[in-house]
């Protein structure tokens, strides 16, 4: 492999019913980033049937070219159409470096990718960054020099990795929804447009969509919150949700929980913030009975403000609050929503 060839930070620009995913516009950003350092340009990799509209926008947050690939056999996400798409852009194109949000999708098809194109993949990173690779020189080891340095947790969260592919190209890594920054919208903006279509032919590997049913939910994203009132295992029971609940209506905000609520049945999935969750930066975040495990931290601690209340006054998550206050959440969540209410109401 001729690592020579390999030019340029690609992005994995996911858009699901052609609407871009806003992960599309943070890794966007990282990469304008990446290239900077390193003298080149962002290509964000569009794929879809009749999405070419979307180009615009993903020049309005920064992308310098946009790769379109068109076919009717990508209007929904299937793995094998949509890993032939993104592989022959990277076998045409040859980028030193491609990036693929840690979605459903992503997850999904960054390893068949990488596989594809004999390449590493590193999963779940919360950080990028361009140096040197051993960061520490190694006694009759080269050092290499403007690598990607992939950031992860590892072992359950209870320590940090720095990896990298200093070998292969492309340097691939799936990063974390809501984890990177996106650059401010250029409006008017543009990005140099290119179709692409490797041909698409269908065959048995091709799983055939019958029906697709969406599900109907009333609740925020809590990525999109700008203040968040979570809950751990410290709430003590689902029904006494409700003065997190009772909380949340009187600032505006929205609920949210850890780990340990979600494995015990009180709130779903899509609620739960941290490593296994949702990454989330608010303006508020209320840890409300969570103690503050580093899987945990890891989905919150950008929170602009973090106000934590806790019965345990060592909890590991004072550490990281601007605010805390040791005491029974019982007593302290009901008086702070009324003093809340009653602020509100003299204004």
């Amino acid at each position: 492999m001729n690592l020579e060839e390999y030019k340029g930070v690609f992005v994995f620009a996911q858009q699901v019913d052609n609407v871009v995913s806003g992960i599309a516009f943070e890794l966007i950003g990282k990469g304008k980033e990446l290239a900077k350092d390193l003298g080149t340009e962002v290509t964000a990799v569009l794929i879809g049937y009749e999405v070419k509209g979307l180009a615009d926008e993903l020049a309005a947050y920064g992308a310098d070219r946009v790769i379109v690939v068109d076919d009717p056999e990508l209007k929904e996400y299937r793995t094998e159409p949509y890993a032939h798409a993104l592989s022959s852009v990277i076998e045409k194109y040859k980028p030193e470096i491609m990036l693929v949000g840690a979605t459903a999708i992503g997850r999904d098809l960054g390893p068949r990718v990488s596989a594809r194109i004999h390449t590493g993949l590193t999963a779940d990173c919360t950080q990028l960054d361009i140096g040197d690779f051993p960061l520490n020189p190694v006694p009759g080891q080269e050092q290499k020099h403007n690598q990607l340095l992939m950031t992860r947790p590892a072992f359950g969260g209870n320590t940090i990795a720095t990896i990298a592919c200093p070998n292969f190209r492309p340097q691939m890594a799936t990063v974390r929804p809501g984890v990177m920054q996106k650059a401010p919208k250029v409006e008017g903006a543009k990005a140099v447009v290119e179709e692409f279509n490797p041909g698409f032919t269908p065959d048995n590997k091709y799983v055939e969509i019958m029906e697709v049913v969406k599900s109907v939910v009333d609740t925020v994203d809590i990525m999109d919150a700008k203040i968040l009132v979570s809950g751990g295992r410290g709430v003590g029971s689902p029904e006494n949700f409700k003065i997190l609940d009772d909380l949340a209506e009187a600032i505006g905000g929205t609920v949210s929980c850890s780990r340990a609520v979600v494995d015990a049945g009180w709130k779903p999935k899509d609620l739960q913030v941290g490593q296994t969750g949702k990454t989330v930066r608010p303006n508020v975040y209320f840890a409300i009975g969570i103690s503050g495990a580093i899987q945990h931290l890891a989905g919150m601690e950008e929170s602009d403000i973090i106000v934590a209340i806790n019965k345990d006054e060592t909890a590991p998550i004072f550490d990281v609050a601007d605010y805390g206050i040791v005491g029974d959440l019982n007593k302290i969540v009901p008086i702070l929503a009324d003093k809340i209410r009653e602020a509100r109401a003299a204004k």
